[in-house]
Parts: C-alpha cells; structure tokens; sequence
C-alpha cells in the first residue's frame, strides 16, 4: 500500500481523504437512521485465529490412529495363505507316473507317423 500511496499526486491523496471522510460521516448517519452504531467493516477488528492446545492435537492424532488400526486390523491381507497340500501317496505316484508315460508314448508315436 505505501507504494501505491508514494504514487500518487496530492491533489489525489486531498480527494481521498475527503472521500474517506464522506463515507465515515454517512456511515455515521445510517448508523442513527437504523439506531445501531454501525462499525465501518475496514475497522473491525480482525477474527482471533483459533489455536488447538498441544493435548487436544495428541488426541485428535491418537483417535485417528486407533481408526486406521482397526480398519487395517479388520481387513484379511490380499493373498490368503496357501492351503496345505497333501502328500501323495508311493501308488498314487506310480499310477501318475504310468499314465503320463503312456500320453507322452502315443504323443510321440502320432509325430513319428
């Protein structure tokens, strides 16, 4: 602002000024008009900033911990663990054993023919 003040000329700063006092003094009389004093919103007094106590943070920062543990605690992990296999038993690996010999002989003999 005190740049743009240094800017300009005398006569414009004596117009301003008149200005500002015009509008204060009709503000003032509106203010009578309406009965309240009406506060011109340039001079309010700036909103406080609202300021969280450190322990009213640490409880904000713990809640949301506690939800992201209990969400992260429910949820089953993305691949479940393998079942078991069960053991194959020595005849059941034999009569495995044969049969895929017996494809893999007539695979063989449909390429030899």
């Amino acid at each position: 602002m005190s740049t743009l003040l240094s800017s300009l000329s005398v006569q414009q700063l004596r117009k301003a000024v008149t200005l500002k006092e015009k509008i204060q003094s009709l503000e003032k009389e509106l203010g009578r008009l309406l009965g309240s004093p009406t506060t011109p919103a340039a001079q309010a007094a700036p909103r406080k900033k609202f300021k969280m106590s450190k322990a009213a943070r640490a409880r904000i920062s713990a809640g949301a911990k506690a939800r992201w543990a209990k969400l992260k605690g429910s949820k089953s992990s993305a691949k479940p663990a393998r079942k078991a296999r069960g053991k194959m038993s020595a005849a059941a690996k034999a009569k495995l054993s044969a049969k895929m010999k017996m494809i893999w002989a007539r695979r063989k003999a449909k390429k030899s023919k």
